[in-house]
Formats: structure tokens, C-alpha cells, sequence
């Protein structure tokens, strides 16, 4: 299953040492939020968001999206060498982000994005060498996976020229639309189309619907990346009608499946066991169609400002703004890829192999009952916290953001405690 070259590492080990470097990486990031938020530090706040999309949202796509095509498609192998490689890589990335924004030298920033774009283009050559379009397209969860890698590319691309535009403002070379928040925004997209075709392939996976969930979910993916890239290009032309269609449109859609999932979910709990990763996943979708109400509200304020490095909103609804992008980072992306790793993890550790990914149910009770009612505690906590976030930049209050991501990160740290004592457990029963 794996080949390992330069690094003699299996699989489950891999696999547990991307779950520990994603999560100090997002622990990181809150952290220096958090304290960005209390000391009211210009470089912290400016940082946080960096190394969330750099670190987490690169790692994201270049191990574990590897892990769930290759689930399904064998002949992709996974090189865990490389693999360790990629988490070097993002790190040294994250490295000269860091001296970028600290020494205001943004020519660094165009060379992380660089290096990043290089490392994201391998993967995507080794995809597109073993698997043909035909084969591809035949099967709905690749399209959301390879659009993931595709999507990838042009963040870090984005990344690159960012750096560049910032370097050497007076060359007109960069297009005025390449700001922070078109890189921002340009970085979520993969990740939120990841968790998509996760959905289909795992959380719908028992249920008795599944032609149906099939039909749906293939015709979402279109809808989904499609509505994604024209959002982009209105927000980019600042075309107010485009960006409202298009914004209720994907909220109609996200609503249809938060309520499909939540009907779908009851029953799964009545007739299977309660399973936290689902929950996780459940509600990530309720934050994304928060971010979706508060995105729309972004639009509604629109302030027919030119788009640039500040978001072009009215300077008193800015904590709408905030809200929107804390909500899809903290809620939406966090919340639904922790549910992945509760699912991911235990799954290739039990095995050492994709197999039970390919094969077999990774909806049982891989983990004991004690670390389950642990990750619904954690859940509870995060939740909570999140929220206290987000009422924070209601109310303007620097101390209640501070503490609400203190004790998110916290919660966001429990992940790699909670699977390290349970798999631990597990292997030596």
C-alpha cells in the first residue's frame, strides 16, 4: 500500500503524525488570534489566518484528500515518504510566511507560494498520470477530491502573486483582484469542497437511499464548484445582483442538505450507535449555512468599494465580516475535518492499510465508549467557545475573543489526546 522512500514509516504512523501536526498548526492559529485579539496586534492578526490556509489547509489537501481517492481508486499508491516530505515542506513554508509578515518582507511570502504551488503540482501529475478523466468522472466523491487539488494549486498560486503585488506595487504586473481576502477566500474552497465529497462517501454511507443520495450529490457537485467559481469571479467584478443569486442559491442548497443530514442522522442513532465524527459533521454544516446567512449579509452591506485589502463592507458591519470568515474557519472547516479524523484515523490505525476506507464500514465503534462520550464533550466545548467568538465581535469585546479562542484551541487540541489514548488502548487489546 505504501512506499516509502527516504523515510522508513508505515501507514498508521503517517497517518497519526499528519492528525498531530494538523492540529498544532490550527491550535497555532487560534492562539495567535486569540492574543492578536487582546494585545490588539496588527502582526498576530495578520498572521493567524496564514498559517491556517498554509499549513492546515496544504496538509489537508496533500495527505488526507490522497488518502480518500486512493480509497477508492488502489492503483493511486501512497508514498508515506513523501508524504512526510509535504509536512516538512509546509512547515518551512509556514517559516517564511512567518518572516514575511514579521520583518514586512513580502517577496517571502511570493517564495512560500511558490514552493507551495510546486508541491501541490506533483500530486496533482501523479493523479492525473494513473487516473483518466473517464474514470474520474465515474465516480462522484473523485470529482469533489480532484477539484480539491485543482482549487489547491490556484490558492498557492494566488499566494505567489500576492507576495509579488506586495513587493513591487508600482509594476501594475499583479491584477488589482489578487488582495488577502481573494487568497482567503480563494483557500477555503478546497477544503469546503473536501468535506463535500466526504459527506457523500462516508456520512451518507448506510444510509438506504443511496441511488438517490448519488443523483443528489452528483448534481451538487456541479452546483457546489460551479457556484463557487462564479461567486468568485462577482466577487472579484463586484457584480452585486450575481453575488446575491448566487449566494441564496448555494444557502438553498446548504439548508436541503443540513436538514437531509440531520433527518438522516436521527435515524442513525436510533438504529446504529451515536458516533461523534457525525455529529462533528452535522455541525459543520450548521456553520456553514451561518457562514452562508452572514456572507449574504456581507453583500447586503456591500459598500461599492473597489476590492482591495479591505474588504469592501461598511466600517460598523465589519464585525459581520469577521463573523463570516471565523464562522467558515473555525466552524465549518474545523469542526467538519475533525469529524473526518475521527473517522480517517481510526480506520487506517485498525487496518495499517486503506482497506477498511475501501472495503469495509468505517462507521462502527473503532474507538471504546469513553473516548466517544470524550469527543462529544469536546464537541460541547467547541461549540460553545466558537460561539463565544463569534458574539464577540458583535459586542467589540477584545477580552471575550481572547478567551472564547483559548479555550477553542484547547478543545481543538483534545483531538490528538483523545485518539492517541483510544487507538493506544485499542492496539494493545
Amino acid at each position: 500500500m505504501s512506499q516509502n522512500k527516504g523515510f522508513d514509516i508505515e501507514l498508521d504512523s503517517m497517518a497519526r503524525i499528519y492528525m498531530s501536526v494538523s492540529v498544532f498548526i490550527i491550535v497555532l492559529s487560534v492562539v495567535l488570534g486569540a492574543f492578536g485579539a487582546l494585545a490588539d496586534n496588527h502582526v498576530l492578526h495578520t498572521l493567524h489566518p496564514y498559517i491556517f490556509f498554509g499549513g492546515f489547509g496544504n496538509l489537508a489537501i496533500l495527505i488526507l484528500n490522497r488518502y480518500l481517492i486512493a480509497a477508492v481508486y488502489p492503483d493511486l499508491k501512497i508514498d508515506t515518504g513523501k508524504q512526510m516530505r509535504y509536512i516538512y515542506g509546509v512547515v518551512m513554508a509556514l517559516v517564511l510566511i512567518t518572516a514575511a509578515v514579521v520583518t514586512h518582507t513580502p517577496v517571502l511570502k511570493a517564495v512560500a507560494g511558490l514552493f507551495l504551488m510546486a508541491m501541490a503540482f506533483f500530486p496533482a501529475r501523479d493523479i492525473f498520470r494513473t487516473l483518466s478523466v473517464g474514470r474520474i468522472w465515474s465516480d462522484v466523491s473523485v470529482r469533489y477530491y480532484i477539484f480539491d487539488v485543482v482549487f489547491l494549486l490556484n490558492a498557492n498560486l494566488g499566494l505567489f502573486a500576492l507576495g509579488l503585488k506586495e513587493a513591487f506595487p508600482d509594476t501594475g504586473i499583479i491584477p488589482f483582484f489578487v488582495t488577502q481576502s481573494a487568497y482567503f477566500l480563494g483557500s477555503s474552497f478546497p477544503l469546503s469542497i473536501s468535506v463535500m465529497g466526504f459527506l457523500y462517501t462516508y456520512a451518507w454511507r448506510r444510509s438506504p437511499k443511496k441511488q438517490v443520495v448519488k443523483q443528489l450529490f452528483s448534481i451538487w457537485s456541479y452546483i457546489f464548484v460551479g457556484g463557487v467559481l462564479v461567486f468568485l469571479v462577482a466577487i472579484l467584478a463586484g457584480h452585486y445582483v450575481s453575488m446575491m443569486v448566487v449566494s441564496h442559491i448555494l444557502t438553498f442548497g446548504v439548508m436541503a442538505m443540513l436538514g437531509g443530514f440531520a433527518v438522516y442522522l436521527n435515524a442513525f442513532f436510533h438504529k446504529h450507535f451515536q458516533h461523534p465524527a457525525l455529529a462533528f459533521l452535522l455541525t459543520g454544516l450548521a456553520m456553514l449555512l451561518a457562514t452562508s446567512a452572514y456572507g449574504i449579509f456581507n453583500i447586503y452591506f456591500y459598500d461599492q468599494l473597489p476590492f482591495g485589502h479591505v474588504p469592501p463592507i461598511r466600517a460598523s458591519k465589519m464585525w459581520i465580516y469577521h463573523s463570516h470568515t471565523h464562522a467558515a474557519l473555525m466552524g465549518w472547516i474545523t469542526f467538519s475535518f475533525i469529524g473526518m479524523i475521527y473517522i480517517v484515523l481510526p480506520a487506517i490505525v485498525r487496518t495499517g492499510s486503506l482497506e477498511m476506507l475501501r472495503t469495509g464500514d468505517p462507521l462502527v465503534r473503532l474507538i471504546d465508549e469513553g473516548a466517544m462520550s470524550r469527543a462529544f464533550r469536546q464537541l460541547a466545548v467547541m461549540v460553545v467557545s466558537s460561539l463565544a467568538v463569534l458574539l464577540a465581535f458583535f459586542f467589540e469585546s477584545n477580552l471575550l475573543l481572547f478567551a472564547g479562542g483559548i479555550v477553542y484551541g484547547g478543545a481543538v487540541y483534545y483531538l490528538r489526546i483523545n485518539l492517541k489514548h483510544a487507538l493506544k488502548r485499542k492496539k494493545e487489546q
